[in-house]
């Protein structure tokens, strides 16, 4: 099963970014593997729709959960109808949220957890 975490980094030392639409980076991870791979998370910048975008970037990579700090209404409403669960609170380094998520300490939520454009106007 694949996981997508948003990442500060290229690798599972790096850190969970707080946000889902503009973080610099996502981790997929494979979970049966543990094999990973880094994308770059080309709407960083976009002057809009930065959350849906990426939201179709993690559906294509076959991500069955995302881990994130916070997400917004509208790429949470297009994760959960592809079927996505979302996880948020994430905090730490990659490596040790995928052993927080492995024995169940993180939960998913039903809702999303930052108004609209949340990642642009408060830029970390």
């Amino acid at each position: 099963m694949k996981i997508g975490i948003t990442s500060t980094g290229r690798d599972l030392s790096a850190t969970v970014d707080p946000r889902f639409g503009r973080c610099p980076y996502f981790i997929v991870i494979d979970l049966d593997s543990m094999e990973y791979e880094c994308i770059e998370n080309e709407y960083t910048m976009a002057p809009g729709g930065a959350g849906i975008r990426s939201a179709q970037k993690i559906i294509e990579k076959g991500v069955k959960t995302l881990i994130t700090g916070n997400i917004g209404p509208n790429a949470f409403q297009t994760l959960s109808t592809a079927g996505i669960k979302v996880i948020t609170g994430a905090t730490g380094k990659i490596k040790d949220v995928i052993e927080k998520y492995k024995k169940g300490e993180l939960k998913e939520v039903n809702t999303h957890t930052t108004p609209r454009h949340f990642g642009k106007m408060n830029e970390i």
